[in-house]
Formats: structure tokens, C-alpha cells, sequence
């Protein structure tokens, strides 16, 4: 809606493509990190001492990976479906 409300654009595909391009990277480095972070409780497996961490390592990098693709794929195209306002709505 930022770019629809103050930078102007029209809503459309163009749009939704802009706003796409823009949260990629923030979107991709925010799961990256996480997902390094988590890398060595993964790989050290099924150790003792790790019962716990293990399997909530696996879950919490199975919703990071879930939680990325959904975000880089269905919601602009959901967007694009339901996000068109009209003009009176624009002007509350």
C-alpha cells in the first residue's frame, strides 16, 4: 500500500512486481541468517543431550522454509487478487 498511497504507482502487476523486488532481499537475508543459525543444532543430529533442540531446530527451519516461499510466492499473487481498493477507500 506504500507504494500505491505515497510514491504514486497504479495498482497492477507493475506494482505488485515493484513491491516484490523490494522486500526479496530483506525476506531472503532474514531466513538466511536464521537458518545459519541453526544449521549446527540440525547437523549435530540426534547426540545426547540434544533431544530437545534437535527436533525444534528441524520444525523452526521447516516453518522458516514454508514461511519463505509463501512469502515470495502466494502472497503477491494474492495481493494482486484481493489488495485493489477503490477510490473511496483511498480517501479515508
Amino acid at each position: 500500500r506504500h507504494l500505491e498511497d505515497h510514491e504514486g504507482e497504479v495498482f497492477g502487476v507493475d506494482l505488485v512486481q515493484r513491491g516484490s523486488e523490494e522486500r526479496l532481499a530483506p525476506i531472503l537475508m532474514t531466513a538466511l541468517a536464521t537458518g545459519l543459525a541453526l544449521l549446527p543444532l540440525v547437523i549435530s543430529g540426534q547426540k545426547p543431550g540434544h533431544e530437545v533442540e534437535y527436533p525444534l531446530a528441524v520444525v523452526i527451519l521447516g516453518g522458516l522454509v514454508t514461511s519463505t516461499l509463501l512469502n515470495l510466492f502466494l502472497l503477491p499473487s494474492l495481493y494482486l487478487r484481493f489488495g485493489r481498493r477503490t477510490a473511496a477507500e483511498r480517501g479515508k
